[in-house]
């Protein structure tokens, strides 16, 4: 019989939101067996606590955004998928998670730091049966119009694989990652963000990635640049520019060469620990993001809900 566990002590972390930019102080606390996942925002009236839970989702463009409910649309935690994706990852089932602004510090664009502090504080096992949510029949999320694909299959352990293609990329053709267990995550819980440079000034007007930078997340460069394109975006980025051979700006080294699929693997345990237990299934994502991994995580809770 399993058991559920939950971290053994409080687990710190300090630094910007993504999109934000905004300086969070975050700390992910021990809770009580059947707690699951829950967040509260320290820095508000009341400090409003909800669950991590995929009917909360509120926003999912470049990124994983949750919000309180109806008529709360200021009680919102941002960003928070690499943190999901290092509790599951970890086997972890209840934990509180406060923190003192509207997103998640993106840290170096990975689980890493989360997965590092969680084994520093360690993990206790609790008084309770751990429950599953088991995937018995084929459920199928498409959008054929994207060319998105997800599919959730029977099996005895939770097992993942994604696939990405972005048309006409030089950098980003096709690439798959693949995990058969939760056991093999360190495969991928190291593996960053990334981003086209061609978006980055899309997005700063959209008023995401304020607090994007070279240290936290990938960027990939599609075409040669001419003078003006470099003297622009070292302007904006604040540091000379180079370009790798692998296309990645400033020079810098992959963790390995699909890397980017691996993040997006990532991504897809973090978004599927919304459904708000562990999973007993095999799901294959194709062209997959925060968007259709919410929808995809809605129909697993209708279909098997609790």
């Amino acid at each position: 019989m399993e058991k559920q566990t939950t971290i053994k002590a409080s687990a710190s972390f300090k630094g910007k939101g993504l999109h934000t930019g905004v300086v969070v102080n975050l700390t992910i606390c021990p809770a009580k067996p059947g707690t699951g996942y829950l967040f509260q925002r320290i820095d508000l009236e009341g400090e409003p606590m909800f669950a991590a839970d995929a009917r909360n989702v509120s926003f999912t463009q470049r990124g994983t955004v949750l919000s309180a409910g109806e008529g709360r649309e200021n009680v919102t935690v941002s960003t928070i998928e690499h943190l999901m994706s290092a509790l599951r990852g970890r086997r972890i089932d209840n934990c509180l998670i406060k923190l003192d602004g509207p997103e998640v510090p993106i840290l170096d664009g990975s689980a890493l730091p989360f997965i590092e502090a969680i084994d520093c504080v360690g993990i206790e096992q609790q008084d309770a049966e751990r429950e599953y949510m088991v995937i018995t029949e084929k459920v199928v999320y498409e959008e054929p119009e994207k060319g998105i694909r997800i599919i959730g299959l029977p099996e005895e352990y939770f097992a993942a694989q994604v696939n990405i293609s972005f048309n006409g990329s030089r950098c980003l053709a096709n690439q798959y990652a693949l995990i058969e267990s939760l056991d093999e995550y360190e495969e991928v819980y190291d593996c960053r963000t990334f981003v086209f440079l061609h978006e980055v000034a899309f997005l700063l007007q959209q008023g995401l990635i304020k607090g994007g930078d070279l240290d936290n997340a990938i960027v990939f460069v599609e075409k040669d640049l001419s003078t003006d394109d470099r003297a622009q975006i070292t302007q904006l980025m604040g540091r000379e520019l180079t370009i790798h051979p692998s296309g990645v700006l400033n020079d810098r080294d992959l963790k390995y060469p699909n890397e980017a699929a691996r993040h997006k693997l990532l991504d897809l345990i973090g978004d599927l620990a919304l459904v708000g237990k562990p999973i007993k299934g095999r799901f294959i994502a194709t062209r997959s993001g925060h968007g259709s991994n919410a929808q995809f995580a809605r129909m697993l809770i209708a279909k098997y809900g609790f």
